[in-house]
């Protein structure tokens, strides 16, 4: 296996990255996009990681929670093993504050992925899309406070326009 670093971090990851939303299946987006059972979970991550495979991907809103779920259950007595990366942003309930990146829902996020996953930190915890809703530097402080608590090790982001990127940075530049 290949590995890269993460940034620079200090931290390498396999170039190959085992995304978990295919497993649970709950939920009427999800039942179509996959269907995992746990035993077949547990056999996709084993393999992985006995392959060389450090690095596991999964979001909060994957099978509405259950993907976190079993990857947590899958990496029992291994999570030492991997880096591990969730999302956040996603509707995790009906309530106006259930979703988006406000200081509010992230840090109720960060506690419910914690405890679906079975592990008292996340190694890189990213914003899954930009929230028109919310200011960019309430969320990015709010990402800096479970960094300093030691819930998170590394924050990220996934599917933002190059534009929203570089408004990110500049806005953790100025900080």
């Amino acid at each position: 296996m290949k590995y890269r670093a993460l940034a620079d971090t200090g931290v390498f990851v396999s170039e190959l990255c085992l995304g978990t939303m295919t497993f649970g299946g709950r939920g009427q987006m999800w039942e179509t996009i996959g269907g995992l059972d746990q035993k077949e979970a547990d056999t996709m991550v084993a393999r992985s990681l006995d392959q060389g495979i450090n690095f596991i991907d999964t979001a909060n809103v994957y099978s509405a929670g259950e993907s976190e779920v079993m990857t947590g259950k899958a990496l029992k007595g291994r999570r030492h093993d991997v880096v591990l990366a969730t999302k956040v942003r996603g509707r995790m309930g009906p309530g106006p504050n259930e979703v988006g990146l406000s200081r509010l829902h992230i840090m109720q996020s960060v506690e419910a992925s914690l405890k679906r996953l079975g592990t008292d930190y996340i190694d890189l915890y990213q914003i899954h899309r930009w929230d028109q809703f919310t200011n960019m530097e309430d969320t990015l402080r709010a990402l800096d406070d479970l960094v300093r608590h030691g819930k998170v090790r590394y924050i990220g982001c996934s599917n933002l326009p190059a534009w929203e990127l570089m408004k990110a940075l500049a806005v953790s530049d100025a900080l």
